[in-house]
């Protein structure tokens, strides 16, 4: 008889717990995800698989992650590289950051091989 009430008690417990989580609101990341509905905006699909644009995107992306100063949004931007033009796009916490990830891919891609699209994002 005990066994019972434990699964009825483990059971009852497992409903509840799923009809809370059918009732919590889904993410919501339109806002964010705006930006690449665009069909020419440079996304992870558009990232070639030559072996020289992956080592480009590569060196930038461990230079963004090393530097500890930079916001987790920050090292997650996106980092496209297409016949060795390199596009960074997302959100930034601060011009501060902008500026020192343009610098670093700069220093690694060329300076006219670097498109920034980083947005400093805006605080209410």
């Amino acid at each position: 008889m005990k066994s019972y009430i434990q699964i009825f008690t483990a059971l009852a417990f497992l409903g509840l717990a799923s009809v809370a989580l059918a009732q919590s609101p889904a993410p919501n990341n339109t806002g964010i995800n705006v930006r690449d509905r665009n069909p020419d905006a440079a996304t992870a699909g558009t990232q070639r698989n030559a072996k020289s644009d992956l080592e480009l995107t590569r060196q930038i992306r461990r230079a963004v992650v090393k530097d500890h100063s930079l916001s987790t949004a920050a090292h997650n931007i996106k980092i496209v590289s297409d016949g060795g033009m390199v596009v960074l796009r997302g959100p930034v916490k601060t011009d501060r950051e902008k500026l020192a990830i343009d610098e670093k891919a700069r220093q690694i891609a060329g300076a006219k091989n670097v498109q920034d699209q980083l947005e400093v994002e805006q605080h209410e």
